[in-house]
């Protein structure tokens, strides 16, 4: 971890703030025509081009009847396990899906003399949900992935992921998602795209993956709706004097063991803190840590400690960074608050941790990565919906704008536009 002084300086112009600004501007180059052939080839050859890539990548031998994974093994998943880790992720749905409700919009109507206009929101009916798969275990992505489309009104949503553990599976089981099937990569995000002879098209692709799963989201907008291109987990911690030097060591570290390029990062207006945090970090987490190679190698590469002179200036640093996760660890968090114009969650005080967020809190933890929150929020209820204007219109209400409508037409030259009133008008004289 880099600890960079930028008192009295401005942080515009610092080379170790630019750096961490661009680390996710990695070359695709070299995957994106690899993709392009995978999508190619499942949306001209469908279910056998699946089987051919699934063998390749996965190395999983699979016929058309055994994409989709009996709903048997999803109850028998869930009931095998043990009760505290099955009681956790079902409270765990349980708050996520009651924040969500909150986010539910309501169709409209506005009554004017001749006229009613509005607008109607509209689940969308299919979304597929990625969720990586393998040796890790992620029914925390289930739960965050699904519970805003349930509470969307989405008929139906399926799950894919390549060979999926049984904690994907009871996670799924859980949320009562009924259909998922074991396949992952570029070829699991075509056949959703296009559709094939086993799986139907879906209208969204949300989840996480790797560089594959993120190009073939990319380059299948506009088929589907995506959420987003996600990036390399970032965390940024503000604190001042007051915050414990272990528990902010401990949260970068929980973003730092996610991969290599995990970005971990202290905003600080006492040096004295920021010699403690990384101290704590090298010389007492890292030894004998489970996933030491990986977060050492985050923070040797993206950790940084920024010593500011002051909080106004902590802020600022942290919009021009707009983290996915931004902790506010101060002697006044809910003072800092309005300064905060950029981040995917805001944690504000000492106990809430960002590990909460991920797992129990409520709010989502899919968020934009990248500086994509300077125009992007988590995802939400409000991803899984659309929106139709409604509108309705009388003689009364077409007598009292016709004439702006046709001023506007001959503005722009449109002459169809205009006629399109001048008949309704010359019917009624």
């Amino acid at each position: 971890m880099k600890i960079v002084d930028l008192r009295g300086k401005d942080y515009t112009k610092s080379r170790e703030l630019e750096e961490l600004i661009r680390r996710s501007e990695m070359e695709v180059d070299q995957y994106e025509e690899s993709v392009k052939k995978i999508l190619k080839d499942v949306k001209e050859r469908g279910d056998e081009a699946v089987i051919e890539y699934t063998e390749k990548f996965d190395g999983i031998k699979l016929s058309p009847d055994e994409f989709t994974v009996p709903f048997e093994e999803l109850e028998k998943a869930y009931e095998s396990l043990d009760e505290e880790t099955r009681w956790a992720l079902e409270v765990a749905y349980e708050r996520v899906r009651k924040f969500h409700e909150a986010q539910v919009e309501n169709s409209f109507f506005i009554e004017e003399p001749g006229m009613i206009l509005g607008q109607k929101v509209i689940p969308m009916e299919r979304a597929g949900l990625y969720v990586p798969g393998g040796k890790a275990a992620y029914p925390s992505t289930v739960i965050m992935n699904a519970a805003p489309a349930i509470v969307a009104g989405v008929k139906e949503i399926v799950i894919t992921s390549p060979n999926p553990n049984r904690y994907t599976l009871a996670a799924a089981y859980i949320c009562g998602i009924e259909t998922v099937y074991r396949i992952g990569g570029a070829q699991a995000i075509g056949a959703l795209a296009y559709g094939t002879q086993t799986i139907k098209k879906v209208d969204k692709i949300v989840g996480p993956g790797n560089i594959f799963v993120a190009l073939a989201k990319k380059n299948v907008y506009g088929h589907v709706d995506i959420d987003s291109i996600a990036g390399p987990s970032e965390i940024l911690v503000i604190a001042d004097e007051t915050a414990n030097p272990e528990w902010v060591a401990a949260d970068l570290l929980s973003q730092a063991e996610h991969d290599e390029l995990a970005a971990a990062i202290l905003v600080t207006t006492s040096e004295e803190l920021a010699k403690q945090v990384k101290d704590i970090l090298y010389g007492k987490f890292l030894v004998n840590f489970s996933r030491e190679s990986i977060a050492r190698k985050s923070l040797d590469t993206y950790g940084h400690a920024f010593i500011v002179d002051d909080l106004l200036t902590a802020a600022d640093v942290s919009n021009h960074i707009a983290p996915e996760h931004l902790e506010i660890i101060t002697e006044n968090p809910f003072v800092m608050l309005d300064k905060i114009k950029h981040a995917g969650a805001i944690f504000l005080g000492e106990y809430a941790t960002e590990p909460l967020g991920d797992y129990v809190l409520g709010p989502n933890h899919v968020l934009p990565t990248g500086r994509a929150a300077r125009f992007s929020s988590p995802l939400g209820v409000y991803d899984f919906v659309k929106k139709s204007s409604v509108i309705y219109v009388s003689k009364e209400g077409f007598d009292r704008v016709e004439k702006y409508a046709r001023q506007i037409a001959t503005a722009e030259g449109l002459e169809a536009h205009r006629l399109s009133v001048e008949v309704r008008l010359k019917n009624n004289q």
